[in-house]
């Protein structure tokens, strides 16, 4: 299975639906099973232990679900909702996509569909004396799955939609997201290098950002078809008709240009797969939506102004700690991230909007002297540009010299020597 395929399955499978489907089907072949094994139970055990009740159990179980599972998709609902208005509707995708929300509310579905399918098969008589103590010991089963499923979902449900939890999400996709680029910045092809004058470029066919770029793909087409190829787009940069997006060491004919135009999956919204980007886009909106008049909350911002430091430091660790980085697509020419990027993304927003309040503006240049002092050189000049800017933007709001003063002292490191 190439990359492409594995990504689109990827995203199959956080699906909302995809794994209460699962143990939908889990529950009626449990439910079912009773009626085709009960020959190989002995007569008369199912007596002894008392199987016959299973009916009711199922009735009751049933019905408990079914109200469970509704109360359980209306409270996801409003843990959306809060996220998007409290947080960033960017961020409500890794909600909806939370495994430990999906396994409840799978769970719960399941539980019920098999108590449907078993109360329906025992209503037909199909099960006998031994099907009825199969269906009885797959009962309790599910009674114990359900009641470890409630004390875990109770203790989610409590933080469910919460900033923090939120806040928490976005940091995890975006380690993730930056710890894998960093660990490969060319993709695992050739660093980019000017194309010669003669390449070819090919546009974009969709007006969108790209989410994915198949390397693979277009190692392959590039080796079947003995050309090289530049690419000029990264996931997250926003594409449409007329924009380069790749460039040929030579033409190619209408049908082949299609075929490398489609190693580059352009979607509506971007996402965190390979888009390292766009997560400290995401905490920088819910700073932004913290620092608002509305919001009124310098605190939360002041949380994400830490978790980008953290990220941003793990960023450059695994940079400066990184071997020589294996090529395998050797016809591919890539461009590295430029870690500029990510200080515009999230310091220049946050300076603009925190400059009137003391404590965010001093937090801002704090983790700018941090990132600044921290021994990676891409980092300084970037930190010494947007901490000079942060400073100008705060001086120009702030009312007392004093606080301009303590700004100033805090951002005296840019003086030091490296």
């Amino acid at each position: 299975m190439n990359a492409k395929w594995r990504l689109l399955l990827g995203r199959f499978t956080r699906r909302l639906w995809f794994r209460p489907a699962l143990y939908c089907c889990y529950g009626i072949a449990t439910a079912l099973v009773g009626a085709i094994a009960k020959p190989l139970i002995p007569p008369g055990v199912a007596t002894v232990i008392g199987a016959s009740a299973v009916g009711h159990v199922l009735d009751i179980l049933a019905t408990s679900m079914l109200v469970v599972t509704i109360f359980s998709l209306s409270t996801m609902v409003a843990a959306y909702a809060a996220a998007s208005s409290s947080a960033t509707p960017r961020a409500s995708t890794l909600l909806i996509q939370d495994t430990g929300a999906q396994h409840a509310l799978a769970t719960f579905i399941g539980a019920f569909l098999f108590s449907v399918v078993g109360l329906v098969a025992l209503s037909t008589g199909i099960y006998g004396d031994s099907g009825r103590l199969i269906l009885f010991v797959a009962t309790l089963a599910v009674i114990i799955t359900i009641v470890i499923t409630l004390l875990h979902w109770i203790d989610q449900i409590s933080r469910l939609g919460r900033v923090n939890e939120t806040i928490d999400l976005v940091e995890r996709a975006t380690h993730d997201a930056m710890q894998a680029q960093a660990q490969a910045p060319w993709l695992l092809a050739m660093p980019y290098s000017t194309p010669p004058a003669d390449a070819v470029s090919i546009e974009s066919r969709r007006i969108g950002y790209i989410t994915y770029v198949d390397i693979a793909r277009l190692q392959a087409l590039a080796v079947d078809e003995d050309v090289q190829v530049w690419a000029e787009v990264a996931a997250g940069s926003f594409v449409a008709p007329g924009r380069a997006i790749a460039r040929l060491s030579r033409a190619v004919d209408e049908e082949l240009a299609k075929k490398f135009v489609d190693a580059f999956v352009v979607d509506d919204l971007r996402n965190f797969d390979q888009d390292p980007r766009f997560g400290l886009v995401v905490l920088t909106e819910i700073a932004l939506r913290a620092l608002s008049p509305a919001m009124n909350d310098p605190g939360t911002a002041i949380d994400i102004i830490g978790t980008v430091t953290r990220l941003l430091c793990r960023w450059a660790e695994a940079r400066q700690n990184l071997e020589a980085e294996q090529v395998r697509h050797d016809r591919i020419f890539v461009r590295a991230l430029d870690e500029q990027d990510y200080f515009e993304d999230v310091y220049a927003p946050l300076a603009r909007d925190s400059a009137g309040i003391l404590e965010v503006a001093i937090r801002l240049q704090k983790s700018l002297a941090t990132l600044g002092q921290l021994g990676y050189p891409r980092y300084r000049a970037a930190a010494i540009i947007h901490a000079g800017r942060a400073l100008q933007l705060a001086e120009a709001r702030l009312t007392l010299d004093s606080d301009r003063q303590r700004l100033r002292d805090i951002a005296s490191w840019q003086i030091e020597p490296a």
